[in-house]
């Protein structure tokens, strides 16, 4: 039996539920793919309106403007995200080998959710890594920070703190630390396939380098000897 994932997604964020309409669904998935393919600077309501088949007004019913549905989504992303990690990590007692498992997690390449018909995660993932930043790297950030739009990134990190404090109670950094793991594996990514000269990956290619870097990274931080596995 499979669990039904429901993510629960701020008001503030749109202004009809996408989720409470084909059309709406629509938006998510489709706008998902163009901002993909075109970049979210390239991408506009007008373009979504015709790959759907609609009108830019249909689509004005459910959001605002394209930031609000960008920050949506990376909402979206980043609570699917702890969903993940809490179920993944349920039966580890283990704190460390907990803590490496959400380094994996946030690392390695994102499969789509088959309980997610309307969001494909792995594209999802993709946009995360190259424009997830731009979702709280604004002029408002203080104005959409008082409406809780960033509370699931939050949340997340919160909960990556806190497997942090388990490994090493007396540690002073657990969110600091929590919240840079996350961007690393992103930024990381990134540069890996577009600046390769930032990391010392960009030969290879491979996630499981990334994950090896932010282990050492992190358990070094920790002052934890890792062991093999």
């Amino acid at each position: 039996m499979k669990l039904q994932l429901q993510i629960k997604m701020n008001e503030a964020l749109f202004l009809r539920d996408p989720e409470s309409s084909a059309l709406g669904k629509n938006i998510l998935s489709h706008g998902i793919q163009l901002i993909y393919k075109h970049g979210f600077e390239a991408f506009t309501f007008k373009k979504l309106a015709e790959d759907i088949g609609t009108t830019e007004a249909g689509i004005y019913r459910y959001f605002e403007n394209k930031h609000k549905l960008l920050v949506y989504l990376t909402a979206w992303y980043w609570g699917w995200l702890e969903f993940q990690i809490s179920f993944q990590t349920n039966n580890i007692d283990d704190p460390a080998v907990k803590l490496k498992k959400v380094i994996r997690l946030l690392a390695m390449a994102v499969e789509d959710d088959e309980q997610t018909s309307y969001i494909n995660e792995s594209l999802l993932h993709q946009i995360i890594i190259s424009e997830g930043s731009k979702a709280y790297l604004t002029k408002q950030v203080g104005e959409d920070n008082k409406q809780q739009f960033f509370k699931p990134y939050k949340d997340l990190c919160a909960v990556i703190g806190q497997i942090i404090s388990d490994c090493n109670p007396v540690y002073k950094y657990p969110r600091s630390l929590a919240s840079t793991i996350v961007e690393m594996a992103h930024f990381q990514n990134f540069f890996m396939y577009n600046l390769p000269s930032l990391t010392d990956f960009g030969k290879k290619k491979e996630e499981t380098e990334i994950i090896s870097f932010l282990n050492h990274l992190v358990f070094s931080s920790l002052e934890i000897k890792q062991e093999h596995g």
